[in-house]
Order: structure tokens, then sequence, then C-alpha cells
């Protein structure tokens, strides 16, 4: 999940660079179409019988449940900084905790009771949604990406159960398989053409993609998805040095204290369970 961390936040950060240029819409799709277009020949050198998924249906709903959240999250996109990307991000883990305990059956503890309501306080740090003294504060970004939280933490939950029947680079495939099908249309009717420069861009996400998805997936198969949750807050280091370094962006203080707060409630969380209290 370390691997994963630095992973997606480089290729969040590519993203934000290449749709400052081009249109979000084709950036996400091509982003997916290359992203499975890489994953094929891991999967097609075992014989075309591999890439027959256990549950077309769920491996379907997975896709759609990720594309949603993408839509939003794209729409976010142009308007969001990368901290702010990162930091909102963190509530992604606190929704597969609940989602681990309403569909994959693990106990939720008082200590995770804590960790989310504190968690969610962390975001709401970031929210800053007093500014306007009413809910003017929050800009559409913003709420655009607390929406993808609970449909991303969704398509995790899809893969985590996947990973106890196939393999992480099949999984990996039908995802950018259907979201990059399930993207076109938005594609489409935005359509640009990139130039070379950008192509280059592009292909770098396809692959930064599909490597932290398939980390992801591996972590997966390895643990339990709750357990692989508090590196994931490491994150928001490597963005705020990436937002420093590729825009210059030095991270709003709200941003920080309420990254903080969320990254300390989760290796809190971690510690008291490594220790079993």
């Amino acid at each position: 999940m370390l691997a994963t961390g630095v992973l997606f936040t480089l290729l969040n950060a590519i993203l934000k660079k290449v749709s400052e240029q081009l249109d979000p819409w084709v950036v996400g799709w091509l982003r997916y179409l290359l992203g499975a277009l890489v994953m094929l020949p891991p999967v097609l050198r075992h014989g075309l019988a591999r890439a027959r998924p256990s549950s077309h249906r769920l491996q379907f709903m997975r896709g759609l449940f990720h594309t949603v959240g993408l839509v939003l999250w794209f729409a976010a996109l142009p308007v969001v900084t990368l901290a702010e990307l990162t930091a909102i991000g963190f509530s992604v883990p606190l929704f597969i905790c609940l989602g681990a305990v309403l569909f994959l059956g693990e106990r939720m503890s008082a200590a995770r009771w804590a960790a989310v309501l504190v968690g969610f306080g962390g975001v709401i740090l970031v929210v800053q949604p007093w500014q306007g003294g009413d809910f003017s504060g929050v800009s559409l970004g913003v709420l655009l990406l607390l929406g993808s939280a609970p449909l991303f933490s969704g398509s995790f939950l899809m893969a985590k159960y996947l990973t106890r029947r196939e393999p992480s680079e099949v999984i990996v495939l039908w995802q950018h398989a259907w979201v990059s099908a399930l993207f076109l249309p938005f594609a489409l009717v935005r359509w640009t053409n990139p130039d070379p420069a950008q192509w280059l861009w592009l292909v770098l996400c396809g692959l930064l993609g599909a490597a932290g998805h398939y980390c992801t997936n591996r972590a997966f198969h390895a643990a339990d998805i709750s357990a692989t949750q508090s590196v994931k807050f490491l994150d928001l280091v490597w963005a705020a040095l990436l937002g420093l370094a590729m825009f210059g962006t030095i991270p709003a203080g709200w941003t920080v204290i309420g990254g903080t707060v969320i990254l300390v409630s989760t290796l809190w969380l971690a510690r008291r369970e490594s220790r079993g209290t």
C-alpha cells in the first residue's frame, strides 16, 4: 500500500496538470483505456481463459461504481488543489471501514467508530463549511470529491471480495475495461485530440494507474482491507511535496490540520488493532 500511495499521488499530480491543457473527460477515458491495454499482456500470457472473470455481474457493478465516482472526481479536478484532492480522499478509508462491517463481516469495535467520527471531523476541517457563515464556504469541487468517496469505497470493497476468487491482474484488467467503456460517452462529447507531448503524459498515466490498482489488489490479497488503510494517509506528505514542486502550491493551514487529524485517528486505530485491544 505504500507503493500504491506513491503511484496514485504521482498519477493525481500528472492528471491535474494534463487536465489544465486537455478536457478532463478525455483525460479520464484515455487513462483507463491505456491502463486496460497495459494489463492485457500480463493477463493473456497465461491464455485467453485466464482473462475470464468469475463474475461478470460483479465486475460490471464495480466498473459502474468506479465510473460514477470518477465522473464526480474529474468534474472536481480542475477546481481543487492537489492537497485538497488528497485530504478529502482520506475519507475513502473511513467508508471502507464501515463497508467492511456491513458487507464483509468484519467486526466494528468502539475504537473503529471513534476513529471514523474523528476522521470525519478532519474532513470537516478541510471542507470549512463555516467560512460563509453557512454552507456557502464549501466549494462545488469539494462537494463533488466528497460525493465520489463512498462510490470509490464501494469499488474497493468489491475488489477485496474479488481477490478471494481472481488474480489481481484480472481484476485490474476488467475494472479498466468497464470504466473505459462506461466513460466513453463523456469523452466523445468533449473530444479533443491530444498533442504528442500530452500523449506521452497520458501513456504514463495509464502505466501509473494500472500499477497502482495492481499494488492495491495485491495488498488486498495479503491482508484484511481495513488493515491496509492506515498507510494511505502518508499520501498527504507526497501530495504536499508534489503540489509544491509541480504547481508551486503551499497547502492551506486548514487542509494540513484536517489531514493531520485524519492521519492521527487512523494511525491510532491501526496501533490499537495491531495490539488486539
